[in-house]
């Protein structure tokens, strides 16, 4: 059901994203993301300084005047937004959960993707496949996007990633682009080769999301935990150096394994927490691209 509260957060997320798009990034979306090669679009007089290779000789003989052929980009590529709902999703010490960030941060990829004329499309995920939209163009469908993005409520809590790639390499037949946008709380032994498997067919982008509090959490005495993906509580004490010592191994050995999982599979990586804004990140994503691009 469509709330006032909801209907208005979607249309804050629609104004500041197409901001953004407008200004920033539909042009660096285009560069970096190439259609599938040139078709032949028509014939216009030749003109001074246009390449001879692009002469139709066949107009020309016909008309006695120097014809050149015209080609346009065949643009229209397919995008895919992957997106983990589970639990760990709704969590966020800072700014805001990484659920809403995650839904932001897929409106801008979207409103880029369908400024440029290509489809989008939405699977979301947990341990199971919870839903799937297939790709489509527009505003309209892009609104629809982020309306269940915001407002989706997941049956399961765990995380498969391996299995929501799986599903992505079943839906698409033909070679498109995938963003998967997760905090990748996952063991990387269990997505590794999917995650290499997927990037031989498609462009996968991986967006991994992550709270400070992750990763470095203070002395405060004693503090509950709770597993967001499994409900389980537990009791610990800050102030044990000890078991700070041993959280600081977990979370930089977690990281390092995920790092190294996007290096083997040539995976792109871009890095957005939950204290920060999105726009630097998916700027120097779109310069490092486009530099490769280039060279």
């Amino acid at each position: 059901m469509l709330t006032s509260e909801l209907m208005s957060k979607i249309r804050r997320i629609e104004i500041r994203t197409r901001r953004l798009v407008n200004d920033s990034f539909a042009g660096d979306y285009h560069s970096v993301f190439k259609g599938r090669g040139m078709a032949f679009d028509e014939v216009r007089p030749y003109s001074p300084g246009d390449e001879i290779r692009t002469i139709d000789w066949n107009v020309t003989a016909r008309t006695g005047e120097a014809y050149v052929k015209q080609f346009t980009e065949e643009r229209e590529l397919t995008v895919m937004l992957v997106v983990d709902m589970s639990g760990s999703g709704d969590f966020g010490s800072v700014n805001r959960f990484k659920r809403e960030l995650a839904a932001e941060l897929t409106a801008v990829l979207a409103f880029a993707a369908t400024t440029n004329n290509d489809k989008v499309g939405l699977l979301i995920f947990t341990d199971q496949v919870e839903l799937y939209i297939p790709p489509r163009k527009g505003r309209r469908h892009v609104l629809r996007l982020i309306r269940e993005l915001l407002a989706f409520q997941p049956q399961n809590r765990g995380t498969d990633i391996k299995l929501a790639l799986d599903t992505v390499n079943q839906m698409l037949q033909r070679r498109g682009i995938i963003f998967l946008v997760s905090d990748f709380l996952d063991d990387p032994a269990r997505y590794r080769q999917a995650l290499s498997m997927t990037n031989r067919h498609h462009d996968i982008i991986a967006v991994d999301l992550s709270d400070p509090l992750e990763s470095d959490i203070a002395n405060v005495g004693l503090l509950t935990l709770e597993d967001a993906e499994t409900g389980a509580l537990i009791w610990v004490d800050t102030s044990d150096k000890r078991w700070q010592a041993a959280f600081k191994q977990r979370s930089q050995q977690l990281a390092a394994e995920k790092h190294q999982a996007f290096i083997r599979a040539s995976v792109d990586r871009i890095a957005v927490g939950t204290d920060q804004d999105y726009i630097n990140p998916l700027t120097g994503f779109f310069q490092q691209r486009a530099r490769r691009v280039r060279h």
